[in-house]
């Protein structure tokens, strides 16, 4: 924990400046990441690149932003898509009730200069920034963090309005003009590709799958995350969601459920895995009934068995 501390303090403000930095920098945020991850992380930085990260849900994607954010001592700005979002809820709109009472005061006060009337009321005082618009303001740190998070559940328009904002970090306002950051943020944008994004947005970013991690990864994971897990417990629950992401459920469990059951699990003071401590936490490891049906009971002994004969075998 002190060697992470020291990392953290010493890379605060500063990016890093090889791959091998960038994977201690996510480490010291307790993120583990192979090295093609900081690969494309480090090159992002370099080069002030927004960051694509695409992959199944849960499997670590926006925790990178975070992680980037807290490591660097960064402010983060983050923008939730969903459906219908448009620029007043992501860049900005006007206070409009402060701008009536402006008409109103000038008004009573016998202000009849129209054009001087519209130029005070569309003054920067009554502007509501929004996190596109949050993220290209200055800051003393450095340039924030800025996430956009799952832009797949956006519709198209508002993603053809992201290019100007990545192509050249400005936005346009017509009643004040085009502000520009003086420096870019760190971007990164996420997507659980529930819908192709376009080539053109694709193109102002560099491009990362983030996929389920391998055995060796996930309880490396789980030990840095929980850290006083049972030995035996983590490689049983490791193996035993291993072995299910080779099977066909509709919702994979990704990291995030690796981490919420090997925790539901030590609540329960659980030290090794059997079949009725499965069944009775199937919940927490999947998401859709029609998953659990199919797991719980005889399956889901079958696959505890498997996992055991195969993690006695290795000793």
């Amino acid at each position: 924990m002190l060697f992470q501390t020291e990392i953290s303090k010493a890379m605060t403000h500063s990016l890093p400046q090889s791959i091998d930095q960038t994977r201690e920098l996510l480490q010291a945020g307790n993120y583990i990441a192979d090295r093609s991850l900081a690969t494309a992380l480090f090159l992002s930085l370099k080069l002030a690149r927004p960051l694509f990260l695409e992959g199944e849900a849960g499997v670590g994607k926006t925790e990178i932003a975070n992680v980037l954010a807290a490591t660097l001592g960064r402010r983060l700005v983050r923008l939730q898509c969903y459906e219908g979002l448009d620029v007043a809820s992501a860049v900005y709109e006007w206070n409009y009730a402060a701008q009536m009472i402006e008409i109103r005061l000038a008004e009573a006060a016998g202000i009849s200069d129209r054009s001087q009337l519209a130029k005070d009321v569309f003054a920067e005082r009554f502007l509501i920034r929004r996190p596109l618009l949050e993220a290209l303001e200055p800051d003393e740190a450095g340039p924030p963090v800025l996430l956009i998070d799952e832009l797949d559940r956006t519709d198209e328009p508002f993603e053809a309005y992201l290019l100007e904002v990545l192509a050249d970090f400005q936005i346009t306002i017509p009643e004040i003009g085009t502000i520009k950051a003086p420096e870019p943020p760190i971007v990164v944008i996420t997507s659980n590709r529930t819908r192709e994004i376009h080539d053109a947005l694709k193109r102002r970013c560099h491009y990362y799958w983030v996929d389920y991690p391998d055995a060796e990864r996930e309880l490396e994971i789980l030990s840095v995350k929980l850290p006083g897990i049972s030995p035996t417990l983590s490689r049983q629950v490791v193996a035993f969601i291993q072995e299910l992401r080779q099977g066909d459920y509709f919702k994979l469990p990704g990291i995030a459920e690796t981490i919420d059951w090997a925790t539901a699990l030590t609540q329960l003071d659980a030290l090794a895995l059997d079949p009725d401590t499965v069944n009775d936490t199937l919940g927490v490891l999947l998401k859709y009934q029609d998953d659990i049906q199919k797991l719980q009971g005889s399956e889901a002994k079958r696959v505890l068995d498997k996992v055991n004969a195969e993690l006695a075998t290795v000793g």
